[in-house]
Parts: C-alpha cells; sequence; structure tokens
C-alpha cells in the first residue's frame, strides 16, 4: 500500500452471506487513495461464510478475521462485538460495513477528504438503492438536521458511516462501558448517531450517494419504500417497538431527555425537531396525537 494514505479501519458484520460478501470485499479492498484494513466478524452461520472470510484472512496481510463461534441474533450485536474487540488504534478513520453492498471506488476518500478538512467529525450519506431486476432508487438521508432527530433516527444507513479517530474511540468505549444492556438498541447506526449528536461531535450528510444498497428478502431493515415496507413498520409501531427503542436508546445517551420524551406534551409541543424529513415528521405528530405511538 502506498505511504501516506489514511488508515482506515473497516468492521464488516456478515451473516450467512455467500451471495454477496465477496463484491462487497473487493469493492472495499479497492477502494482508491486509501488504506484498508477489514475487521470481519461472522455470526453463527450455514452457508460457508465463515470458512470464506478465514480463508481471505489466511491470504490478506490487510483483512482480519474476528474469533467465529457465537451468536449474535442480528447485524447491531455484531457490530457492537466489532466494536468491543477491535484495537482501533493507529487508525485515523473507522467505517461500518454491510456485507451485501457495493462501494464505489470513491466513497471513502471523499468521507476522509470532507472530514479532514474539518467539515465533520462524522460522515454518512444518501444511497443508490438496486434491485436484482435492475432497478435502481436514489435514497435521500440528506435532510436538514433537526435539533432532537437523533433520538428519532439514524442518520442513513450506517454502511455510509465514517468516523474520525476521535469520534470511533469514544463510541467504542461507550458501547464497552454498556455492553451489559447494549443490545437492547437493536439498530447500532440509529445509537452511534445519537451518541455522537449528543456528545458533540459533527455529523455531516452527504447528498452524493456512492454506494450501491443491495435491497433483497435477506435485508434485516432495508429502505423505508412500498407498501410492504409501510405495514411491516406499522406493525413494530403497533407493538410499541419504535417507542422502546428511542426510550433504550435515549436512557443510554440522554436520560434527561429519555424523561422528558415520557411527557406527551414535550413530544407534541416540539415533533418538528425529532425527523429530518417533512413527511416523516407529519406522520410522527400523527402518532403521538392518535396514540399510537
Amino acid at each position: 500500500m502506498s505511504q501516506g494514505f489514511p488508515k482506515i479501519a473497516v468492521l464488516l458484520a456478515a451473516y450467512n452471506g455467500m451471495d454477496w460478501i465477496e463484491e462487497q470485499v473487493n469493492s472495499v479492498l479497492t477502494q482508491k487513495n486509501v488504506c484498508v484494513t477489514i475487521f470481519i466478524s461472522v455470526d453463527l452461520s450455514t452457508d460457508g461464510t465463515d470458512i470464506w472470510a478465514n480463508q481471505l484472512a489466511k491470504g490478506t496481510e490487510n483483512v482480519i478475521f474476528l474469533e467465529y463461534g457465537e451468536s449474535f441474533g442480528g447485524a447491531g450485536a455484531n457490530f457492537y462485538r466489532l466494536l468491543r474487540d477491535v484495537d482501533l488504534k493507529g487508525f485515523d478513520y473507522v467505517s461500518f460495513s454491510d456485507q451485501d453492498d457495493i462501494w464505489l471506488e470513491g466513497k471513502l476518500e471523499r468521507a476522509c477528504s470532507l472530514i479532514a478538512s474539518k467539515s465533520c467529525d462524522v460522515y454518512s450519506s444518501d444511497v443508490t438503492a438496486f434491485w436484482s431486476s435492475g432497478k435502481k432508487q436514489l435514497i435521500k438521508k440528506s435532510y436538514p438536521q433537526k435539533k432532537f432527530d437523533h433520538f428519532f433516527e439514524a442518520a442513513g444507513p450506517g454502511c455510509t458511516y465514517v468516523f474520525n479517530s476521535k469520534s470511533a474511540r469514544a463510541f467504542q468505549q461507550f458501547v464497552q462501558r454498556n455492553q451489559d444492556i447494549i443490545n437492547r438498541v437493536s439498530l447500532h447506526d440509529w445509537l452511534a448517531y445519537a451518541f455522537c449528536r449528543k456528545n458533540g461531535f459533527t455529523w455531516y450528510i452527504d447528498d452524493k450517494p456512492l454506494m450501491l444498497y443491495w435491497q433483497h428478502e435477506n435485508n434485516q431493515v432495508g429502505i423505508n419504500n412500498g407498501l410492504r415496507a409501510y405495514k411491516k413498520r406499522l406493525i413494530l409501531i403497533r407493538q410499541h417497538w419504535y417507542r422502546n427503542q428511542v426510550k433504550n436508546i435515549s436512557d443510554l445517551v440522554d436520560p434527561l431527555m429519555s424523561s422528558k420524551l415520557e411527557s406527551y406534551f414535550f413530544r407534541v409541543l416540539n415533533a418538528n425537531f425529532f425527523r429530518r424529513r417533512l413527511r416523516d415528521r407529519a406522520v410522527l405528530i400523527l402518532l403521538f396525537v392518535f396514540g399510537w405511538y
């Protein structure tokens, strides 16, 4: 690898990913003008993902395969494991990676450049969703940030996140301190956004998508578009999954705010500051008013 390029730790969580992981790993290893080291944690799998990753690590200097054999039960818990166990010392930046996306070659270079210019401590971006049929769709996350949006949504897919060393180490220490209860939060990317915003790290959401975001039946989350997706999310809301996640996150990063968010009147009066997109704010207000939240 060329000297002088920023050193980036890419934390990749995998599970039964043999249909996608090789293409994704190749797109990470071929990022231009950066030095990447990929750390792969594989949730207990049945399709040989662990064997593939282990063999790759044995023959590739900048790929490290973490000890295998634990069942994490979800991508969030797998990423928390990566944050607990990977030594981030010596890296300039830290990035999250899913197993089933494709990164365009300038993705990390652009993120590092913006962070280095002091524009932000953490970077994320819009993405281009794509399907096996060839269909593509821009997924916009770069709406203006709101005062409290981090308690109610992530900055976007975690696979777009790039942290500078200071914010990454701070979030890692937070995860390590709270490892006994951290799995109450299902979505690591939402928690990372909330933690960084609460602790004064500046976050930039780029409107330039440099990643292809696979959409398939095995997505744990996927994009929030289409009748099927809305129906799934409505069921979760009616089961109070969303409200419980808001509380779990706010309990962890800002207990004082957590108590405020339990107040119906505080929620209604401040709902305009809870989501970035106007349509989402309108829906959330309706959920508050009709008691569905």
